[in-house]
């Protein structure tokens, strides 16, 4: 039978036939077997990581709880180490904990495979990470890729070699790197055939190349414009070893040093001068790119706006820069860490680096306006996947922010990104960013108002009342500042204030006080302002405290008129959440089947943004409803799906006092009315489900045959 834990995964796909390296497989095999912790180290290019997600793929099966990749490359700021690890795995923690003791906590009864991608540049924070995750989880085996070893005492190390290079072309081990060679060049050049004759020449290839993947496969895609025959003699008489990078590749043995230096400057000889200024100024982005960026941040009157589309497919075509699909209009492209390196060296000799570090500083902060300013409309699911898949720009534009002490510029980032941080569960590291913002920008303004908004919701989407409260008081009084400063006054500010103070109140248990602040919040959403989603949050928490207070068919009507002014814009977050308090007020008024309706849609409108809070909470509702309705063994089975998805979380039912007893009460009518054995199996099967057959099974109609 095939468990929860052998289908979780979120292992990036193998594009490519791995190519050798049965040897080193097994190796690795082997060592995990044996060890807790094991290491790949050997140069950059060598081809670690690639053995690293073959060997994960192959250990998938042996984990109850799966394999999980967490590429490292883009991250700058080792102090994100933790909040990295944590977006791989199936957490979403918001309480304020320490990042750290979330996942000892997740991590210490689950047997799983952690791939560390990429932790040459973090060993410092890293290691003693590890070591802690290690230590609390007996389960836990890590397999990590690095230039640099650990330096942790349970750490088995296999140095990756470069492939083997033979006298011939076959298929065997000893004739590798001539059999990816050929390989690649096929996928290079559709039709391409290599014959006897042309061996020789790509035995000596190779063999210049010592072997080294990245080399070889860069030799590859010039294949397009070279037969094999030039392709050797280029590098053989016209290209010696690059004396002037000598920084590009660190801690590298010499021969494999000088192949890697050899096959990335022999690209960049052969790129035309537009191509390499490109190289070298697409090196500020981290992670990924759209050719949009490209064109914002790297095109000036050197770099035409024009040239930079067909400057980019040139680059894809000599492998240097990776190219995916993206869900917009055009793929997504993305650097090599080795390759990056390159680029940055250049960008350095240029003195180009702080310029460009500036303008894509700038883009992305460009990019967190328009995402604010259309959140609240038809295209939020559009924003919300384009802004998580700049989610490594972002933070490098916030962290080049708070490494030059520019609280300003940070402050206006992290403000305008209040959405991702409150609405897309990435509260925890919305804190880490603003508290560190504001402090660096005491200077009063909007760009200071809003992130003091911004933090506030983080915080109480974290549970922290009393953070929540003190900050809704610095946002009240620089809200009044600005409007005394300021020409005209933001009519959405005022909002704003009653969401948080009315979001504060009700969180801490004192529902008359909430709801005599949240009646004030006017009837219908501004037309302009800063705050636009702040009456959607207050109407919402208005339904929720009315909810609570007994007042059901009051809470209805509010909620109605949400839902009402969302499908008017089209909007789904805010409307996800109306169509929750519909449900909860169907279910006080003695609907059960409306309640359960109303639940579904909002699981579908939350399980679009993966709002793992949202998800959970519906869920618990719908279990709710289903015991209403009598059916004891769907609410059971109901129950552990969303125990599965708390557990994800931190505290069940967000510590909620209202949330936790009516779970508890649905659990006891459950058990009373199918028995405890019944009721367990019902609940292994929930909890033991794949996370999207189980929501598939929550969105499923009673009356369906499929549920």
């Amino acid at each position: 039978m095939t468990t929860q834990g052998q289908l979780a995964s979120n292992l990036p796909a193998e594009t490519t036939e791995l190519i050798g390296r049965r040897a080193e497989l097994a190796q690795v095999r082997r060592m995990l077997g044996e060890s807790r912790l094991v290491t790949l180290t050997g140069v950059g290019g060598v081809g670690k990581t690639r053995l690293a997600l073959r060997a994960a793929h192959e250990a998938r099966p042996s984990f109850r709880d799966g394999t999980w990749w967490v590429d490292l490359s883009a991250l700058r700021r080792g102090a994100l180490f933790g909040h990295a690890v944590a977006e791989a795995l199936p957490l979403a923690d918001q309480t304020t904990r320490p990042m750290l003791d979330v996942l000892a906590e997740y991590l210490a009864d689950r047997e799983l495979l952690l791939v560390l991608d990429t932790c040459e540049h973090l060993v410092g924070e890293c290691a003693p990470a590890i070591e802690a995750l290690l230590a609390a989880a007996p389960g836990l085996r890590i397999l990590a890729t690095s230039r640099r070893l650990l330096g942790i005492r349970p750490e088995r190390l296999l140095t990756v070699a470069p492939l083997p290079v033979g006298d011939r072309g076959g298929g065997g081990g000893e004739a590798a790197a001539v059999a990816l060679l050929t390989a690649r060049a096929a996928e290079a050049v559709p039709g391409l055939t290599v014959g006897d004759a042309d061996l020789p020449g790509l035995v000596r290839l190779c063999r210049r190349l010592d072997g080294l993947p990245l080399a070889i496969e860069l030799a590859a895609a010039r294949l397009r414009d070279l037969s094999p025959a030039e392709l050797t003699a280029r590098l053989d008489d016209r290209f010696a070893v690059l004396g002037t990078t000598e920084e590009v590749v660190d801690e590298a043995d010499p021969p494999w040093h000088q192949a890697l230096r050899t096959a990335i400057g022999w690209s960049h000889e052969l790129c035309s001068p537009a191509e390499r200024l490109l190289w070298a100024r697409l090196s500020v982005f981290a992670g990924g790119f759209d050719a949009e960026a490209a064109r914002r941040v790297c095109a000036d009157a050197r770099l035409p706006e024009g040239a930079v589309d067909g400057l980019l497919t040139g680059l894809a075509e000599s492998s240097l820069l990776v190219s995916a699909p993206g869900g917009g209009p055009g793929p997504r492209f993305r650097m090599l860490d080795t390759i990056r390196e390159f680029g940055a060296f250049w960008l350095r000799q240029l003195g180009e680096e702080r310029t460009l570090r500036h303008r894509h500083r700038d883009h992305y902060r460009a990019l967190a306006h328009r995402a604010d300013a259309a959140w609240m409309g038809s295209e939020q699911i559009a924003w919300y996947e384009r802004t998580v898949a700049e989610h490594a720009n972002l933070r490098a534009a916030l962290d080049l922010c708070l490494a030059e002490e520019d609280g300003h510029t940070a402050t206006d980032i992290g403000g305008a990104l209040w959405f991702l941080w409150a609405a897309c569960g990435f509260a925890r590291e919305g804190r880490h960013y603003l508290d560190r913002a504001l402090a660096l920008d005491p200077a009063p303004g909007p760009a200071r108002t809003k992130a003091l908004w911004a933090c506030g919701l983080a915080a109480l989407v974290q549970g922290d009342a009393d953070t929540g409260s003190r900050l809704t008081a610095a946002f009240q009084e620089a809200v009044a500042e600005d409007a005394e400063n300021a020409e005209s006054t933001d009519a959405t500010a005022p909002v704003a204030a009653v969401s948080l103070e009315g979001t504060g109140l009700t969180a801490s248990g004192r529902q008359e006080q909430a709801i005599a602040v949240l009646d004030t919040a006017p009837c219908s959403p501004a037309a302009d302002g800063h705050y636009e989603a702040a009456w959607f949050m207050a109407w919402a928490t208005r339904a929720l405290v009315l909810i609570h207070l007994g007042q059901f068919a009051r809470a209805a009507a509010v909620a109605d008129e949400l839902c009402a002014e969302c499908v008017r814009r089209g909007e789904t977050w805010s409307h996800a959440w109306g169509n929750y308090m519909r449900a909860l007020a169907s279910l006080g008024l003695g609907h059960p089947g409306l309640a359960a309706a109303h639940a579904r849609t909002a699981l579908d409108g939350k399980h679009r943004l993966h709002d793992s809070l949202g998800i959970a909470m519906a869920v618990d509702l719908l279990a709710s409803a289903a015991i209403a309705s009598g059916r004891a063994g769907q609410a059971a089975r109901l129950l552990g799906i969303a125990e599965q998805i708390w557990h994800t979380l931190g505290a069940p039912q967000a510590g909620m006092p209202e949330f936790v007893a009516a779970r508890n009460a649905c659990e006891a009518q459950a058990r009373g009315l199918i028995g405890d054995d019944a009721y367990k199996t019902a609940f292994r099967i929930g909890y033991g489900t794949a996370p999207d057959t189980a929501i598939a099974y929550a969105l499923t109609p009673p009356d369906d045959p499929a549920s």
